[in-house]
This record gives C-alpha cells, structure tokens and sequence, in this order.
C-alpha cells in the first residue's frame, strides 16, 4: 500500500497567523509542509523566502518541509533554505543551468532534492535524472496563483511518470500540486500519485480535520477499490 502524504500548502495560509495555521492544519493530520517560493520573474507572483521557513521552525513547526522553488536563478537561494530548516528542495530545470549540479547542491546541504514539471513541460526533461531525484513533483496547473482548477490531462502524465519509476523500482514519491481537492484526489491516487498538494481545498475549508479525514478516506477507497 503506498504512504500517501497529504501536504496543504502555505500558499492557502492565513499569512497574519501563519504559525498557528500551519500548526492546526499538521494537528489536524496533515504531514507535509508545503512551502511554495515565487519570485515575480520565473512565475507572476511573490511569495516568502528562507526568513519565514525559519520562522516556522523557529514556532516549533516539525514536520516535513517541502520547498518548491518557482524561481530563476534557483542556486543561490538553497543553502538559505537548507539552513533554515527544508527538508525536501524540489526546482524547475528550465531555472538551472545546470540541473545535475542543482540536484548535487540539494543534497550536499542535507536536503532530499526532486524536479518540478509545469504542464507544457514534457516528462522526457526528468527521465535522465531519475536516479538523482528523491521528489518528481508535477503541476496540474500553472504556477504562479492558487486556487486554480485541476487540469485534466495530467493523469496521463502521471501514469506515464509512475510507469518510468516503477520499471526502474526507484523510490521516488511522486508528487502532484494543483487544484487537488475531494472530488479528484483518488482519480490522481489512481494514476500513480502518492504525494498531494492541497491548498485551498484544505486552507480554505471551515474544518480542517473534517476535510483531511476526507481525502484519506478518499484515498483508503481507492486503495480498496
């Protein structure tokens, strides 16, 4: 059975009280952090930088950070992230000059280290880096602003994507971030995803744990389906 990860995103978060929401919604049985950085260049939207990852730590948030860096150069801002307290550091290649050199820097700073495809970009650019990555994390949507709606043929992609890991038995979480919500997260379970990102659907419900407790439930019928 795979160990789903349910990874609200931040992005979602009530910024005045971040500390205290990202704290409910982990108490609430989420176990990912999802930390989304944009830079206003690489993707039309700015967001938080290192300061406020350790700012969460400093809270006392322990759980499992995830990183996504929608930003280009992405070199120069890793160590920061690292020392602030990331866990896993997942980037765009089009944003590396190097990507086999980005994903070498992820893991030298002590971190898991994984690639970003937007939905235009094809799966072929992650096939030959496969056995450096820890993260294969797909858009279904573009990035830039939540809230967006789930686009439909990422499935493929994702089939495609778990088709690839599984022929070369890697143990690579295969991530999904975009318009995750009740209504579609056992069609991408299916598919071969076993990480979700959700930001509004989770953020933006009146009852985290309610809503949480769904997903999984979600997830256990599609396990038992």
């Amino acid at each position: 059975m795979p160990d789903y990860l349910i990874a609200p995103s931040i992005l979602s978060a009530d910024f005045a009280r971040l500390g205290e929401d990202v704290s409910n919604v982990l108490d609430a049985g989420a176990d990912v952090v999802h930390f989304d950085v944009m830079d206003n260049h690489f993707v039309p939207n700015l967001t938080v930088g290192p300061m406020v990852c350790k700012s969460l730590r400093n809270y006392g948030i322990s759980a499992v950070i995830d990183v996504h860096l929608m930003i280009e150069p992405v070199d120069a801002l890793i160590p920061p992230f690292a020392n602030a307290g990331a866990d896993i550091i997942t980037f765009h290649p089009e944003a590396s000059q190097d990507v086999a050199a980005t994903l070498a820097l992820i893991k030298e700073n002590g971190c898991k280290a994984g690639l970003v495809l937007n939905p235009s970009t094809p799966l072929e650019q992650a096939i030959p880096f496969l056995t450096q990555i820890d993260v294969l994390l797909l858009m279904s949507v573009n990035p830039g602003f939540g809230g967006q709606s789930f686009i439909p043929a990422t499935l493929d992609k994702i089939r495609q994507a778990r088709a690839l890991i599984d022929k070369q038995q890697l143990s690579i979480k295969l991530e999904v971030d975009g318009g995750i919500n009740l209504d579609n997260i056992s069609d991408v379970a299916a598919a071969g995803a076993d990480m979700f990102v959700a930001g509004s659907a989770i953020f933006a419900s009146k009852d985290y744990r309610k809503t949480i407790t769904q997903m999984r439930s979600a997830l256990t019928q599609h396990e038992n389906s």
